[in-house]
């Protein structure tokens, strides 16, 4: 993988190229965005660009911008087998980054780069810092050692501490892309359910239930599609705890990313309600944030007063911050859900 492949968020590219150019980059990134994947991809180019035999030079310095994507420290890198750039994640059972894990990496990050030119931190899901972890990390993140970048990744940065964030220049790779026809026309089904008048009980449990299948499907998808990416997948003769140590990163990524994908698309149902809400206010159906819903969002609107709608925001805003406590998925869907107010007349 090479930046010239990275497409998408190219802004964030550019910048970080310009740094590279300059002999300019900061000593900690955190890159934001929706997709830990798409972060990962962009991270582990960042290394390779460090530590390429072979890389794309630019500029007064001749400094290096991109990586060949095919030399030795390329591979092993891509790979996860170079000793020089270290990757740090949740851990599998509890999902948190613990102190411990913190720890290990400052040792590791004091050590002078074996073989390449950087040693290279990454803290995949950053946002499940413990509290008495991220604190251990502030000197280390504030003051690295020589030849050294640490680099935080995170689909959900407002969760991370603001000393964590003050040292950090943080590159946000979520961009400004469409909704997809595919979640828009799932989103019209679970909105066309409320918006019928006799909208109720029954009503709420079927969209609980459309809920759940769709993030079920996510699920699914998430764990073919990193699965597939898995080292698991390439080396069947590794040794045992090799392997162990991939199957703990592969669950850690997999709930990392589903975790991410799950705010999003809870992200949109709430943009849905938002733009009810300004309806109930008179907002006009041309200024809506999700157009194509216009007449889902309209008929529940006709139902709802603006406090009614408001409390629906509300409702959806604590349901997502319950889903980041040890809470029980199914059971917050239903009690979030269940809370809705559909209105079971219209308003004069």
């Amino acid at each position: 993988m090479s930046f010239s492949r990275l497409t998408e968020h190219q802004q964030g590219i550019d910048l970080l190229q310009r740094s590279l150019e300059k002999g300019r980059l900061a000593h900690g990134y955190l890159l934001s965005g929706g997709s830990m994947p798409a972060l990962e991809r962009v991270a582990r180019t960042l290394a390779q660009t460090l530590s390429c035999q072979n890389p794309v030079r630019r500029g007064e310095l001749a400094a290096a911008i991109d990586c060949c994507g095919g030399c030795s420290n390329c591979r092993r890198i891509e790979e996860g087998n170079f000793p020089d750039v270290l990757w740090l994640r949740p851990e599998s059972k509890s999902r948190i980054i613990g102190v411990d894990q913190i720890r290990d990496l400052i040792q590791t990050m004091n050590l002078k780069p074996v073989e390449g030119g950087y040693k290279v931190g990454v803290i995949v899901a950053a946002d499940r810092l413990r509290v008495e972890a991220a604190n251990a990390f502030l000197k280390t993140l504030e003051e690295p050692p020589p030849r050294s970048i640490l680099i935080l990744l995170s689909s959900e940065p407002s969760r991370l501490l603001e000393t964590i964030l003050s040292r950090c220049l943080r590159l946000n790779f979520g961009g400004d892309a469409p909704v997809d026809p595919a979640s828009i026309e799932w989103l019209r089904s679970f909105a066309g359910r409320l918006a019928v008048d006799s909208a109720g009980l029954l009503e709420k449990y079927q969209i609980v239930s459309s809920l759940s299948e769709r993030l079920a499907t996510l699920r699914d998808d998430i764990e073919k599609k990193l699965g597939a990416g898995s080292p698991l997948e390439k080396y069947d003769d590794a040794d045992p705890d090799l392997r162990e140590k991939w199957e703990e990163e592969l669950k850690a990524a997999i709930e990392a990313e589903y975790r991410g994908q799950r705010a999003e698309l809870l992200g949109l149902v709430q943009q849905w309600f938002r733009d009810v809400w300004l309806l109930t206010q008179g907002m006009q159906s041309a200024e809506l944030a999700l157009p194509a819903l216009a007449a889902e969002s309209s008929a529940i609107a006709r139902k709802l007063t603006p406090t009614q709608a408001r409390n629906n925001l509300l409702s959806l805003d604590g349901l997502q911050r319950l889903l980041h406590t040890n809470v029980q998925e199914a059971l917050a869907l239903e009690v979030g859900f269940l809370r809705l107010q559909t209105g079971t007349t219209a308003k004069a």
